[in-house]
């Protein structure tokens, strides 16, 4: 694994990925985040992280809407499932855990989704702070309702505080 840090709007941000794509994506407080392991190796030359780094750039400036690097995901075939639902969510929409969970043929899976839309290792990148509530309210954020909120304030998007 390969990791840098980046200076981002609303903190520092560690970007780790292998050969196939980016793997990780966590703010400074994110409470699932165990820090750089010791075998990562620091390198911020790596082109997949220096390609994140620039859509991170341009997503924070308001001139990109959906990333396109590649991903390398780890987790169950339910988890991969739900990430790859939250990736198609578009900037500025939101929508529910039980949305995604009706959308995915579980109608009655929704504290699943919302256990697999918080172990997402791919905050901004895998949209999942537009994941909201019941009535379109804040619900949390695994770096942070602040966070959250900026998000989507950044792309215009709807919610309840």
């Amino acid at each position: 694994m390969f990791y840098t840090l980046y200076n981002s709007p609303l903190g520092i941000i560690t970007l780790a990925s292998d050969q196939q794509g980016l793997r990780e994506l966590h703010f400074e407080e994110d409470r699932h985040f165990a820090g750089v392991q010791d075998t990562w190796v620091k390198d911020a030359e790596q082109a997949i992280l220096v390609q994140t780094c620039r859509q991170l750039d341009e997503y924070f400036a308001g001139k990109r809407q959906m990333f396109d690097i590649p991903i390398s995901h780890q987790g169950t075939a339910f988890q991969q499932q739900v990430w790859q639902y939250l990736q198609n969510i578009p900037m500025g929409s939101t929508v529910s855990y039980a949305d995604i969970a009706s959308a995915l043929g579980r109608p009655a899976a929704m504290r699943a989704v919302g256990t697999a839309v918080g172990r997402n290792r791919m905050s901004i990148v895998v949209p999942c702070h537009r994941v909201l509530g019941s009535n379109k309210r804040l619900a949390g954020y695994v770096a942070g309702l602040p966070r959250k909120k900026f998000l989507l304030d950044l792309e215009h998007a709807a919610y309840k505080e």
